[in-house]
């Protein structure tokens, strides 16, 4: 997002509307300049912004506590992130070995600042990807912002393509016509294409959001944990 975005935004903010209508009132007036889901993100964190509330706070605390035991209790020797964003969430995290895979130049170059003394975290372009593989791919508050079908379907076959193991995903699981009221947003459900495309794979376990929102505002996520095991691993 520019400057004038940021201080249209923080004028909305202050605006005597309940939040969820000064959510509307803003997506109204910015998604007039939204131009893709890659221009969006490079765009807003070039200008300095972060990957949003998912990735701070008590959500925050909730992912990191549900992938940390997961990493632990099964073994988890390397993780790969397709979307690693601003690296606020990956501070929390306990892995041995990462790798994340942004769209972004700027948010890479922001967390290759930021993780320099650690030698177990390493970060790239997501179009430098090259055919590394992990015991564990993770997909975290991505999916529901792909909101172009090619991005999506290269997004879903890199996440399984790129597994030994174990496929992480937290998302939304049902389409919504009226997320595209936001244009950076498109909820799908993203387990049919596993249904169909990913064959060989099952759900292993379904992990509900400790602090569920329908519409994705305020402090709740409609987010839940899927993690899908490859048959015979």
């Amino acid at each position: 997002m520019n400057g004038k975005g940021e201080v249209l935004k923080r004028a909305i903010s202050r605006m005597p509307l309940i939040g969820h209508r000064a959510a509307k009132l803003y997506i109204q007036i910015v998604g007039r300049r939204f131009s893709g889901s890659a221009e969006y993100w490079n765009n807003r964190y070039a200008n300095g912004s972060n990957s949003g509330p998912g990735s701070y706070g008590k959500l925050a605390r909730f992912k990191a506590g549900i992938i940390n035991e997961f990493v632990e209790s099964e073994g988890i020797s390397s993780v790969i992130e397709f979307g690693c964003g601003d690296g606020n969430q990956l501070k929390l995290a306990r892995y041995p070995r990462y790798l994340g895979f942004d769209v972004s130049p700027a948010v890479v170059e922001r967390c290759r600042r930021e993780f320099s003394g650690d030698s177990s975290k390493k970060f790239m372009l997501l179009e430098e990807y090259a055919g590394q593989m992990a015991g564990l791919t993770a997909s975290l508050d991505v999916i529901y912002h792909l909101v172009e079908d090619d991005v999506f379907e290269a997004h879903m076959d890199l996440l399984f393509r790129s597994s030994l193991r174990y496929v992480i995903i937290y998302s939304s699981n049902k389409d919504d016509p009226g997320s595209l009221r936001c244009p950076h947003v498109r909820d799908r459900q993203f387990s049919r294409w596993i249904e169909k495309n990913a064959r060989g794979w099952e759900l292993w376990k379904h992990v509900p959001n400790r602090y569920p929102s329908a519409d994705g505002f305020g402090e709740g996520s409609r987010s839940d944990f899927y993690i899908w095991k490859k048959y015979g691993s």
